[in-house]
């Protein structure tokens, strides 16, 4: 997989250091021109899209404060835990009620583990709709960008070792993925 990625690389490099270029495949003669490729910088159009400004910071600070809640209610158990122990070691509590307080954290406890891994579970499914719909976004961008074929191959800017700046298509894209969740948004309203 390394070895395509790193041939196809050598190959978008090769293609885009020349002006124009033929080439002979089974005796057909092809023109490579240099705005046959393009590239996109995913990991950008990710961060300053509307999408992405709106509604997955919302979903970040949802998860956030859901995890920051699991962890005072985990604490506030255990602290409950550790005081009913040292009311047991000092004798300010009989061995029965200590038992029955031991055993109604514990029922607790297990309440607040299966709601809290319910709730990671509903978070976990949004957030995988969220990014399969935010691909689906971007994917779609691209095709779009690219109606008129006029590019031959558009690769992530991740893979690139080098690249001429007029290659990169990234403020094309982020309109049109900024464009289409407008769209999406006027047709849910």
């Amino acid at each position: 997989m390394k070895k395509i990625i790193l041939f196809a690389l050598a190959a978008a490099c090769a293609l885009t250091a020349c002006q124009t270029k033929t080439t002979e495949a089974a005796g057909d003669v092809t023109k490579v021109g240099g705005s046959d490729i393009a590239y996109v910088s995913v990991e950008q159009v990710i961060a300053e899209c509307e999408l992405m400004q709106g509604e997955g910071q919302a979903l970040a600070e949802k998860t956030q404060k859901a995890q920051e809640s699991w962890a005072k209610k985990e604490q506030s158990l255990a602290a409950e835990a550790a005081q009913l122990q040292q009311k047991y070691e000092k004798g300010l509590i009989t061995t029965r009620d200590a038992q029955a307080k031991q055993e109604s954290i514990q029922k607790r406890a297990a309440s607040f583990q299966a709601s809290a891994q319910k709730e990671a579970q509903t978070l976990e499914e949004e957030n995988a709709v969220f990014t399969n719909r935010l691909q689906d976004l971007v994917m779609r961008a691209v095709q779009e960008v690219n109606t008129e074929k006029q590019y031959k191959m558009i690769v992530n800017a991740n893979s690139l070792l080098d690249a001429d700046t007029t290659l990169n298509i990234t403020v094309k894209v982020l309109d049109k993925v900024n464009e289409l969740y407008k769209q999406e948004k006027a047709e849910t309203k």
